[in-house]
């Protein structure tokens, strides 16, 4: 299959800018994966994530359904699936680098990312019209949510789900200010 017969819009990596692909698997609606793409790129680069791979794919009920149950063992739908495909040695964090003179240092680097994240186009449309939010936004606030869980957050102990939750608040806050998500329920215009 070719690029094109999958609804898919790509960024290729450089030495500042993580490869993206977006790929839009459902029917339900179309959505503007350039832009997808841009705000993508720009939540990567707030968080300061080095350049990696990392695919988004947008899908329907049925798909994730499918997902859900094979790999986390959970019946029914789920709103977003992050898959960390980053190699256990190169977490992020702090590194030991050489430093003129003075030896070692450690430093902090910014994460690293390598995964997948999955979100479904169906539930990002109920849990919009339950929270009185777009279902642009509710989507965007699902792609927040999967990166964050890409770069270490986790939202299983309370705590931790109440850091999660200010961070990703934060970031769709961003965001919104810097793009405008109703745009994501347009397709892109093609050009001649």
């Amino acid at each position: 299959m070719n690029r094109k017969s999958l609804n898919c819009s790509t960024v290729e990596s450089s030495a500042n800018h993580p490869t993206i692909t977006c790929a839009n698997r459902q029917r339900t609606k179309k959505i503007n994966l350039p832009l997808l793409k841009q705000i993508a790129a720009a939540l990567v680069g707030e968080l300061g994530i080095k350049p990696a791979g990392l695919g988004i794919y947008l899908v329907g009920a049925p798909e994730m359904t499918r997902l859900n149950g094979t790999f986390l063992r959970h019946a029914g739908s789920t709103d977003v699936i992050a898959f960390d495909y980053r190699d256990d040695s190169d977490p992020g964090g702090q590194r030991s680098v050489a430093a003129p003179k003075s030896g070692v240092v450690t430093k902090q680097c910014p994460p690293a990312v390598h995964g997948e994240i999955f979100i479904c186009i169906d539930e990002a449309l109920v849990q919009a019209r339950k929270f009185g939010m777009s279902w642009p936004s509710e989507l965007v606030r699902y792609l927040v949510h999967g990166t964050l869980h890409l770069i270490g957050h986790d939202d299983q102990h309370p705590v931790r789900r109440r850091k999660m939750k200010r961070e990703e608040n934060r970031l769709l806050g961003r965001l919104s200010r810097r793009f405008a998500l109703a745009q994501l329920a347009r397709p892109a215009r093609i050009r001649a």
